[in-house]
């Protein structure tokens, strides 16, 4: 009789237990669902970025709710298109580096690759969508924030953007298929935004491409009403309400749009060493402060970082969006293992940990990094570790 009282006794805690977790489990989700927040009018769909506190950057169940969200978006024949923005005074500031931080702190490698997986496939799936897509890039727009944007089909920037690929000051690379889209803007205007990690605001970013239309922020809900009221799938109808209710704009006389010619001349150059070279001369002979600034700049940047990211842009102009994201994965996979330098977690510790702004480079110079080091981040991973699956048979980019 005992017994079989402590069995019930058992069951019943066990059974509490069973209880607790599942509502444990349930809150969490539900709090990673409120992260990115559903609006459905009619005959499209808006995906809400609503992690305002942290400028929306993404994180492992962001970016995994997206991609369940569109892939079932897509195979619904009553939504003809979808819209993206973020909440508060960002789009999105880029991939949740902190929280990476931590993970590779508690030698918990697996989470990390997990993230880039899931927000990798994510950028896929958007580059090969087969509706309309409009990201409304309000506000901060940075790293994997024009990743989870720009290879859709439209972007309007505002009077509040700011875009950015600041990797290389974070000890990383220009990632989340910044080695595609860089690499087709003007000249080489990429190679300077991927080295320098130099701001663009919404203006520019329509004169270079990466954005498609320009809205003053206060005409921004009047946009959003006219498509809520849209019923199509035509991307031409879209067009025209963007154009209708968007504002013409040209970049002003400071802009670096008007300085493509010394962009170009500069940052034309096979290695980093002769571009910090050739600014170095027209510093001297223009004694423009812009050339001034740019030098300093790639003196603030991880000189590992450097080196790699200008052979990822000039990789990605020849490649497609499926193998410039697999590369970056390989690429990805190098700078978080530490194996070739600790710069991705000393960059996010001395600009976003510790904000100290004192990262200790390693190695310290350009002239310490190898060639070896270097080709080593472009290595095809070891027979144990799996490469990036994208469905390139079912699903090709058309981007």
């Amino acid at each position: 009789m005992a017994m079989q009282r402590r069995t019930k006794a058992v069951q019943r805690l066990l059974q509490q237990m069973a209880n607790h977790h599942h509502q444990q489990r349930r809150q969490l989700s539900q709090t990673h669902d409120h992260n990115v927040l559903v609006e459905g009018n009619g005959y499209s769909r808006l995906a809400l970025l609503n992690r305002s506190s942290a400028l929306n950057a993404i994180n492992t169940s962001m970016a995994g709710r997206l991609h369940k969200l569109y892939t079932s978006w897509e195979d619904n024949p009553d939504i003809g298109f979808l819209m993206l923005k973020g909440s508060g005074r960002a789009f999105a500031a880029g991939g949740d580096i902190v929280t990476l931080y931590h993970f590779l702190k508690q030698g918990n490698m697996e989470a990390c690759k997990e993230f880039f997986r899931t927000i990798y496939s994510f950028i896929y799936l958007l580059g090969t969508y087969l509706k309309p897509h409009v990201a409304l890039l309000n506000g901060i727009t940075m790293g994997g924030g024009a990743g989870i944007s720009i290879p859709g089909t439209f972007r309007v920037a505002t009077d509040k953007t700011v875009f950015a690929t600041p990797e290389v000051l974070i000890g990383f690379h220009p990632d989340a298929a910044a080695s595609f889209y860089l690499s087709r803007l003007p000249g080489h205007l990429g190679e300077y935004l991927a080295l320098t990690g130099e701001k663009l605001n919404g203006v520019e970013m329509v004169a270079c491409g990466l954005a498609t239309h320009y809205s003053l922020l206060a005409r921004l809900p009047l946009i959003e009403e006219q498509l809520g009221k849209l019923v199509t799938d035509d991307p031409s109808v879209i067009e025209t309400t963007l154009e209708q209710y968007g504002d013409l704009v040209y970049p002003d006389s400071s802009s670096v749009l008007q300085r493509l010619e010394i962009v170009d001349k500069c940052f034309c150059h096979d290695t980093v060493e002769e571009i910090v070279d050739a600014l170095e001369v027209a510093a001297s002979e223009t004694k423009e402060p812009w050339c001034i600034s740019t030098l300093n700049r790639l003196k603030e940047a991880s000189p590992l970082s450097l080196k790699v990211s200008l052979r990822s842009i000039r990789e990605g102009r020849f490649q497609t969006l499926d193998q410039c994201l697999l590369r970056e994965y390989r690429m990805t996979l190098q700078a978080i293992s530490k194996q070739i330098s600790g710069d991705f977690c000393e960059g996010v510790r001395a600009r976003m940990v510790d904000k100290d702004m004192a990262a200790k480079w390693d190695p310290p110079t350009l002239e310490k990094v190898s060639q070896d080091m270097v080709d080593q981040y472009f290595l095809p991973l070891s027979e144990f570790e799996p490469d990036l699956e994208l469905p390139t048979k079912s699903r090709e980019a058309f981007f």
